[in-house]
């Protein structure tokens, strides 16, 4: 069977999909697969390898490629392939575009689907559908930037034009201070910032918008970072419930792929009962949103109420060493090559 691993991409969280890409294709069995590594830089071209694949090494966050030359002609190349495994974060790859593209070519693909993947990626979107499924979830202020300036997109779907004095009143009326402030369509924390006081808010707005024309700010929710993996279609397996243990304030870009203080605990240590109610709630979550083959599901536990709030569902989360996703789906008894044959079986 033909695999195709593409990785890279134009999205912000490139290396990271660097790190992922080039470790899926070090662990793809290569005695049952012929394994096509094609890589997309920053500006959307595609490049295929010049040295053999058994040479094709793990790569750090900040290591470059080599020894690679353009592909002329990506359709054509993707001719005689069976599946392609689009190891892909963030837009361009995660939010159902490549996806579009692959289905376009009739070609088989590792993932969700294109409308899965699209309103996955829109964390505005993945609210409204949740919410109005009764999931419980942060409250919320919704954000777009236009010509004019700031502009507050009401409940009612109304816009007002708003300025940075508006805004602040707005956070301190409806969810109160510190606030993350996040671009609606990133991954990895990219452009998000925890905003404690008025002095930094225009600042933390302006980095969220570099990366999205629309932006969140949401609630601080006091509680345990906690995960599910969930792989399948039909019939899903959840993983069990596994623990961030961030090692910034936060779970930035930098606990998640530089800071080696950050670790994972699977299982998380918390009630029986309230981890399968995350089991279910992932697996319900990922049904309403229409994912097929895998997800990673992340919610909140308040520590006093034990009140569960669902943050986000990732269509196509971290494949590194230290990636939770791999480690969740291992702990059901997978090997990381077991994982990978799963994946490409339900394709």
């Amino acid at each position: 069977m033909k695999i195709a691993v593409i990785f890279g991409g134009k999205s912000t969280e490139h290396q990271v999909s660097v790190v992922s890409g080039t470790s899926v294709i070090a662990n793809l069995n290569k005695e049952k697969y012929d394994i096509y590594p094609i890589y997309i830089d920053r500006n959307g071209l595609f490049y295929k390898y010049l040295v053999p694949v058994s040479q094709i090494k793990v790569l750090n966050i900040d290591d470059k490629i080599t020894e690679i030359e353009l592909i002329p002609n990506i359709v054509s190349y993707l001719k005689d392939i069976d599946v392609v495994f689009p190891v892909l974060h963030g837009q361009y790859g995660e939010d159902g575009t490549i996806q579009g593209m692959l289905k376009m070519l009739n070609k088989k693909y590792v993932g969700c689907h294109e409308l899965s993947s699209s309103i996955c990626m829109d964390k505005i979107y993945t609210k409204m559908l949740l919410r109005g499924n009764g999931f419980n979830l942060a409250k919320d202020i919704y954000l777009k930037k236009t010509s004019q300036g700031y502009s507050l997109i009401k409940d009612n779907w109304d816009m007002k034009l708003v300025t940075i004095e508006d805004i602040d009143k707005e956070i301190q009326t409806k969810l109160n201070y510190p606030v993350f402030i996040k671009p609606s369509k990133s991954g990895s924390s990219v452009g998000v910032t925890k905003v404690k006081d008025f002095n930094t808010l225009e600042y933390a707005l302006e980095t969220a918008f570099k990366y999205d024309e629309k932006v969140l700010i949401e609630e601080e929710i006091i509680g345990r970072e906690v995960e599910v993996g969930i792989i399948g279609n039909e019939v899903l397996e959840a993983s069990r419930v596994g623990e961030i243990l961030a090692a910034d304030d936060f779970y930035s870009y930098s606990s998640k792929y530089k800071n080696t203080y950050s670790k994972t605990v699977i299982p998380a240590e918390i009630a029986d009962n309230i981890a399968k109610e995350i089991q279910q709630l992932a697996k319900r979550a990922f049904r309403i949103c229409d994912c097929t083959g895998l997800s990673r599901i992340d919610f909140f536990v308040n520590e006093d109420t034990h009140k569960i709030i669902l943050n986000e569902i990732n269509t196509l989360p971290g494949f590194t060493e230290i990636s939770m996703y791999p480690q969740l789906i291992q702990d059901l008894g997978y090997s990381y090559s077991e994982l990978l044959d799963k994946l490409i079986e339900l394709a």
